[in-house]
């Protein structure tokens, strides 16, 4: 089976697994917005720990009106965007294509479920230090995991042949059989580190460095694996420890939320704070220091 996939979010996220894909020979077009000029007359360039490439010349659109109907499409647009979905989406679509958020959060495949009822649905999580450095331009520092769950509708042949196409792209790809705790594990990192990075005006290694915030840390991961417990999703205690560990290890990293308060852009309180705390509280459990940071951030966000 031969897949045609769409980028649709060509930045950090996007650009690096499609670059991986393009660049392993698969069929990809890109959706670009202020980029598209200089990507048609530069193409799109990695950096990469996994080796430098460039895709020069790419399939790159300005509008997905002119866009091929795709089988896959991948999002990588941040959650503050997701309202432009209905909207940008239905030109790729046909009846079986398969979308997949790649994005961080809780609560972001229902919602567009809500506004796409027959189309199916994935979700994916991305273990990743990548970032857009310039027009164009993506820079891989580290990891690059992605683990995709089904949320409706039947794609198995689907989701199996794009393990082998991320797998031949040099991606780890898994397949997770549950969604909602796939999310929640990625919470356990997204959560501490996000918001703290911001709040604090910091990086991940100095929040390891410092007993108080690795302490502060370790205590909001524990917060998140107990309110997923309530939400059906168990995970493991180790799973706190093993994130610790690999934050450690990590290229020292401004997580995406900090990159997108220092370039002024809306950060994801909503997906990855608000819609967690508000799930976790009607199941009966109320995550007090999340939802203190979560009221930092706000703040902050007024005053940006």
């Amino acid at each position: 089976m031969n897949l045609r996939y769409a980028i649709v979010g060509s930045g950090a996220i996007g650009g690096y697994y499609g670059g991986r894909l393009a660049n392993s020979g698969c069929d990809v077009h890109f959706l670009f917005n202020t980029e598209y000029e200089h990507v048609t007359q530069n193409g799109l360039r990695v950096d990469s720990v996994k080796g430098d490439f460039v895709i020069n010349p790419i399939n790159a659109y300005h509008s997905t009106a002119n866009m091929p109907k795709c089988d896959v499409v991948l999002v990588g647009l941040k959650t503050t965007q997701n309202h432009l979905l209905p909207q940008i989406l239905p030109p790729l679509l046909k009846p079986d294509t398969l979308v997949v958020l790649i994005q961080n959060g809780l609560g972001l495949e229902a919602k567009l479920a809500s506004a796409l009822p027959h189309q199916p649905i994935a979700g994916a999580a991305a273990f990743i230090c990548s970032s857009r450095v310039g027009k164009g331009h993506i820079c891989h520092a580290d990891y690059g995991a992605i683990t995709i769950g089904m949320y409706n509708g039947d794609c198995q042949d689907v989701i199996a042949q794009m393990k082998v196409d991320f797998e031949q792209a040099n991606v780890p790809f898994s397949i997770a059989t549950d969604l909602n705790e796939t999310r929640w594990r990625k919470l356990v990192w997204n959560i501490p580190y996000n918001g703290l990075t911001v709040a604090l005006n910091t990086s991940t290694d100095r929040l390891m460095n410092t007993p108080a915030t690795r302490a502060l840390v370790t205590d909001l991961m524990n917060e998140v694996v107990d309110a997923a417990a309530v939400c059906n999703a168990v995970i493991e205690r180790e799973f706190v420890e093993k994130m610790l560990t690999m934050t450690d290890r990590m290229t020292p990293y401004s997580p995406s939320m900090k990159l997108d308060f220092d370039n002024h852009r809306p950060m994801e309180i909503e997906a990855i704070y608000s819609n967690p705390v508000k799930t976790a509280l009607a199941a009966g459990y109320h995550m007090r220091k999340t939802e203190m940071l979560e009221q930092e951030l706000r703040f902050i966000a007024s005053k940006q």
